[in-house]
């Protein structure tokens, strides 16, 4: 979450406007500079994780796990649990993030648990600032196409690397 009195404009300085727009639409299309990542096992870090809105406004578990190994390293791979508390999926969509956040070994499974937006958030953040850029927490995380929209990928962590 943005700090409200941060000054956020001194980013803007280090920074070639031109070529990160360049950079943007490059991404939007896909181009050859941000390879698809195929569907495989990875050996990955955490590189960022908290409890956001989707663009929908609803809330989203959203990780960006980084590649550590092989010919991608350094590419991002992205997991966003999307919770619709206005949908009939909300009891899924939380159990399938709390099978995410329970594979990263930061806590004892039944203390994984869902008490309310408020609570969920402060949990993902303890586990963020556990994993997040922490060589204790190197990962194998399976991806694989979903089986029902090939659009989007599955993420599954087979284990916690030693």
């Amino acid at each position: 979450m943005a700090e409200e009195n941060y000054d956020w404009g001194k980013f803007d300085k280090a920074v070639d406007m031109t070529e990160v727009k360049k950079d943007i639409k490059d991404a939007e299309n896909n181009s050859d500079d941000y390879p698809t990542i195929p569907d495989d096992t990875y050996e990955v870090s955490v590189a960022q994780m908290e409890l956001k809105t989707s663009k929908k406004g609803d809330p989203m578990l959203s990780i960006r796990f980084k590649i550590e190994a092989g010919e991608f390293k350094g590419s991002l791979i992205f997991y966003n649990g999307v919770m619709q508390p206005a949908g009939k999926y909300l009891g899924l969509q939380i159990h399938n993030n709390d099978v995410m956040l329970r594979s990263m070994k930061v806590f004892e499974d039944d203390e994984v648990e869902f008490n309310g937006f408020k609570d969920y958030a402060d949990l993902i953040m303890d586990i963020a600032e556990e994993v997040s850029d922490n060589d204790d927490y190197h990962y194998k995380l399976k991806q694989s196409t979903n089986a029902k929209n090939k659009d989007f990928k599955d993420l599954e962590i087979l284990e916690l690397l030693d």
